[in-house]
Formats: structure tokens, C-alpha cells, sequence
């Protein structure tokens, strides 16, 4: 138990997938100026990333390893992931027009997301069994939202601010990551 509860904060907060590791960036700058959207895009990252970790961790245990194809997980591994994305995109299409809408072509390019493609690779080179792999990937994803909707709130907040010119639009959001990225290294000595 000690164990999961190491992987899971160190997934999490210190080896923060997007402050830490600069994966996933494309839509942690691209969907994070409403708060609601980032929620609906960490919502979506969770469960990608979560039920990516478990397949993509039993393919690899049962048939790759057996088979010795191991140099096809990326290739597998990236078919799984954009499996979970047509599936989480014909869901939101469905129950949530409006979510839908606002995520655009953000949505899709969660198959592309590196951050989602990076947990199962790092789940096997870390030779995870399968509970660790879902511990690893679901807190992985909770620090992505986290991420996410924290820098929303800060860009919804900015938008009332007086910034100088230079630094509107996404200097300013640039520079407010790099700061969270501080911030955020002050939980390294956690684990």
C-alpha cells in the first residue's frame, strides 16, 4: 500500500506529468482558458489515460512478453490510446454537445497526446504489474488536471489584470506556467 501511495504522489505532484516532464502541453496551453473546459479535458485524460495504463499493461504482460513482440508496444500501444479516444469522443458527443463543442480538435489530440503515450511506456519501463500501472496512470492524469485547471483559473483571473502589451496573449500564460513549474518543483522533497 506504502508503495501505491509513493507512485501516486510522485505521478501526481513531483514528476507532474505537464510541470515536470513537459508532456501533454498542446492542449494544457491550447484548452486552458476556461476552467470548465479544462475540467472536461482533464475529465477525458483521466479516463484515457487510467483505462490506457490497464490495457496497454495486460497486452504487454499477456501477449507481447509471451510473444516476444516487444518492440511493437508503440505501435499497440498508440492503437489502444486512440481506441479510448474515438470511444471518449462518440460519448461526449452524445451526452455532452456542449463540452464537445468547446474542446474542438483538442479532443482527438488526445490520441497524439504524448503525455497519454509516455504513461504506458513508462508504466513498462518501470516494470509496473497491473494495480501499479493504474495507480501510476490515474495519478498521472489527476496531475495533469490538477495542472490544467489551476492555469485556467489563472487565465481566467488574468484576463481582468493590467499586462503590459508585450507580454499579452501567450507570453504572459507561458510565463505563468514556468512559474507553476517552480511552484510545483517545491514538492519534490515529498518522495
Amino acid at each position: 500500500m506504502k508503495e501505491l501511495i509513493i507512485i501516486a504522489i510522485g505521478a501526481a505532484l513531483v514528476n507532474n506529468v505537464v510541470l515536470s516532464q513537459f508532456l501533454g502541453l498542446c492542449p494544457f496551453l491550447g484548452v486552458s482558458k476556461k476552467i470548465e473546459t479544462a475540467a472536461g479535458m482533464g475529465g477525458a485524460i483521466i479516463f484515457v489515460i487510467t483505462l490506457s495504463s490497464a490495457i496497454t499493461s495486460l497486452i504487454y504482460t499477456f501477449i507481447l512478453e509471451k510473444t516476444n513482440l516487444t518492440y511493437l508496444r508503440t505501435i499497440v500501444f498508440i492503437l489502444v490510446i486512440a481506441a479510448l479516444v474515438q470511444f471518449v469522443e462518440m460519448f461526449l458527443k452524445k451526452s455532452m454537445p456542449g463540452l464537445y463543442q468547446s474542446l474542438g480538435v483538442f479532443l482527438p489530440l488526445i490520441t497524439t497526446n504524448c503525455a497519454v503515450l509516455g504513461v504506458a511506456i513508462t508504466n513498462v519501463q518501470k516494470e509496473y504489474n497491473l494495480l501499479q500501472s493504474v495507480v501510476n496512470g490515474f495519478a498521472t492524469a489527476l496531475g495533469f488536471t490538477i495542472s490544467i485547471v489551476i492555469l485556467a483559473g489563472l487565465r481566467e483571473r488574468m484576463e481582468y489584470n493590467d499586462v503590459p502589451e508585450s507580454f499579452k496573449g501567450m507570453p504572459i500564460v507561458l510565463i505563468t506556467a514556468g512559474l507553476m513549474a517552480i511552484a510545483f518543483f517545491g514538492f519534490s522533497g515529498l518522495i
